[in-house]
Protein backbone atom coordinates (compact mmCIF):
# COMPACT_ATOMS: atom_id res chain seq x y z
CA UNK A 1 0.00 0.00 0.00
CA UNK A 2 1.23 3.42 -0.97
CA UNK A 3 1.82 6.03 1.79
CA UNK A 4 -1.04 8.04 0.21
CA UNK A 5 -3.57 4.90 0.26
CA UNK A 6 -2.69 4.22 4.08
CA UNK A 7 -3.17 7.99 4.85
CA UNK A 8 -6.89 7.39 3.44
CA UNK A 9 -7.61 3.68 4.84
CA UNK A 10 -8.44 4.89 7.95
CA UNK A 11 -11.17 7.01 6.74
CA UNK A 12 -14.69 5.83 6.06
CA UNK A 13 -16.24 5.71 2.46
CA UNK A 14 -18.28 8.98 1.63
CA UNK A 15 -22.26 7.75 1.76
CA UNK A 16 -24.43 8.54 -1.05
CA UNK A 17 -25.67 11.21 0.55
CA UNK A 18 -22.57 12.38 1.20
CA UNK A 19 -21.95 12.85 -2.52
CA UNK A 20 -25.22 14.06 -2.85
CA UNK A 21 -25.18 16.92 -0.92
CA UNK A 22 -21.48 17.69 -2.39
CA UNK A 23 -22.44 17.32 -5.85
CA UNK A 24 -25.44 19.63 -4.88
CA UNK A 25 -22.56 22.22 -3.59
CA UNK A 26 -20.81 22.45 -6.68
CA UNK A 27 -23.44 23.25 -9.36
CA UNK A 28 -24.01 27.20 -8.46
CA UNK A 29 -20.94 28.92 -9.49
CA UNK A 30 -22.82 32.34 -9.13
CA UNK A 31 -26.00 34.03 -7.58
CA UNK A 32 -28.17 32.59 -10.64
CA UNK A 33 -26.08 29.03 -10.97
CA UNK A 34 -23.90 27.85 -13.75
CA UNK A 35 -25.79 27.28 -16.77
CA UNK A 36 -25.76 23.62 -18.09
CA UNK A 37 -24.05 25.22 -21.40
CA UNK A 38 -21.40 26.62 -19.75
CA UNK A 39 -18.85 26.78 -21.87
CA UNK A 40 -14.74 27.21 -21.89
CA UNK A 41 -13.05 28.69 -24.81
CA UNK A 42 -9.27 30.24 -25.19
CA UNK A 43 -7.12 31.54 -27.55
CA UNK A 44 -2.98 31.53 -27.68
CA UNK A 45 -1.79 34.78 -29.70
CA UNK A 46 1.43 35.75 -31.21
CA UNK A 47 3.04 39.47 -30.34
CA UNK A 48 2.28 40.42 -34.18
CA UNK A 49 -1.62 39.42 -33.43
CA UNK A 50 -1.57 35.62 -35.50
CA UNK A 51 -3.61 33.51 -33.53
CA UNK A 52 -1.25 30.03 -32.62
CA UNK A 53 -3.63 28.15 -31.71
CA UNK A 54 -7.51 28.15 -29.22
CA UNK A 55 -10.58 26.29 -28.81
CA UNK A 56 -14.04 28.59 -29.91
CA UNK A 57 -11.65 31.24 -31.37
CA UNK A 58 -12.16 32.73 -35.33
CA UNK A 59 -9.53 35.17 -35.45
CA UNK A 60 -7.05 37.49 -33.82
CA UNK A 61 -5.96 40.85 -35.02
CA UNK A 62 -3.03 43.06 -34.20
CA UNK A 63 -4.85 46.67 -33.97
CA UNK A 64 -1.89 48.71 -32.89
CA UNK A 65 1.21 48.70 -30.56
CA UNK A 66 -0.13 46.19 -27.60
CA UNK A 67 -4.06 46.43 -28.63
CA UNK A 68 -5.36 43.39 -29.92
CA UNK A 69 -8.64 41.95 -31.17
CA UNK A 70 -9.59 38.52 -30.64
CA UNK A 71 -13.11 37.06 -31.73
CA UNK A 72 -14.60 33.82 -30.57
CA UNK A 73 -17.54 31.90 -31.66
CA UNK A 74 -20.41 33.02 -29.32
CA UNK A 75 -21.61 36.29 -27.39
CA UNK A 76 -19.56 36.52 -24.64
CA UNK A 77 -20.89 40.10 -22.98
CA UNK A 78 -21.63 38.11 -19.79
CA UNK A 79 -18.13 35.85 -19.89
CA UNK A 80 -15.19 36.20 -17.32
CA UNK A 81 -12.14 37.19 -19.49
CA UNK A 82 -8.43 36.08 -18.06
CA UNK A 83 -5.14 36.76 -20.24
CA UNK A 84 -1.92 36.55 -18.95
CA UNK A 85 1.97 37.25 -21.29
CA UNK A 86 3.28 34.40 -22.40
CA UNK A 87 5.31 32.66 -25.32
CA UNK A 88 3.02 30.80 -27.76
CA UNK A 89 5.92 27.31 -27.15
CA UNK A 90 7.76 25.33 -25.59
CA UNK A 91 11.24 27.29 -25.52
CA UNK A 92 12.31 30.80 -24.73
CA UNK A 93 11.51 33.00 -21.76
CA UNK A 94 8.72 35.52 -21.91
CA UNK A 95 9.53 39.28 -21.13
CA UNK A 96 8.09 40.61 -18.32
CA UNK A 97 4.78 42.96 -18.86
CA UNK A 98 1.35 43.42 -18.15
CA UNK A 99 -2.08 42.74 -19.71
CA UNK A 100 -5.66 43.98 -19.88
CA UNK A 101 -8.60 42.32 -21.02
CA UNK A 102 -12.29 43.65 -21.49
CA UNK A 103 -14.87 42.69 -23.73
CA UNK A 104 -14.82 44.17 -27.21
CA UNK A 105 -17.60 47.39 -27.75
CA UNK A 106 -19.87 47.01 -30.42
CA UNK A 107 -18.45 43.11 -31.08
CA UNK A 108 -20.41 40.38 -29.11
CA UNK A 109 -18.23 37.86 -29.86
CA UNK A 110 -14.88 39.50 -29.42
CA UNK A 111 -12.07 40.74 -26.48
CA UNK A 112 -9.81 43.55 -26.40
CA UNK A 113 -6.73 42.94 -24.78
CA UNK A 114 -4.17 45.48 -24.30
CA UNK A 115 -0.31 44.05 -23.17
CA UNK A 116 2.27 46.74 -21.37
CA UNK A 117 5.82 46.45 -20.51
CA UNK A 118 6.69 46.35 -16.39
CA UNK A 119 6.76 50.22 -16.60
CA UNK A 120 2.96 50.68 -18.03
CA UNK A 121 4.27 51.73 -21.94
CA UNK A 122 1.90 49.93 -24.65
CA UNK A 123 4.51 46.74 -25.95
CA UNK A 124 3.38 44.01 -28.40
CA UNK A 125 3.51 40.08 -26.41
CA UNK A 126 2.33 37.52 -26.97
CA UNK A 127 -0.52 36.47 -24.60
CA UNK A 128 -2.83 34.03 -23.67
CA UNK A 129 -6.75 34.32 -23.51
CA UNK A 130 -9.19 32.21 -21.69
CA UNK A 131 -12.98 32.69 -21.70
CA UNK A 132 -15.41 31.32 -19.02
CA UNK A 133 -18.79 31.40 -20.77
Amino acid sequence: MSTESAKHADQPAPSASDIAEATALLVPATSAGMPPTAQLFWAVVEANGVLNRGFGVVSSTRLAVGQYQVVFTHDLTRSAYVGSIGLTGAVGASPSGEIAVVGRFGVPNGVFVQTFTSAGAPADRAFHLTISS
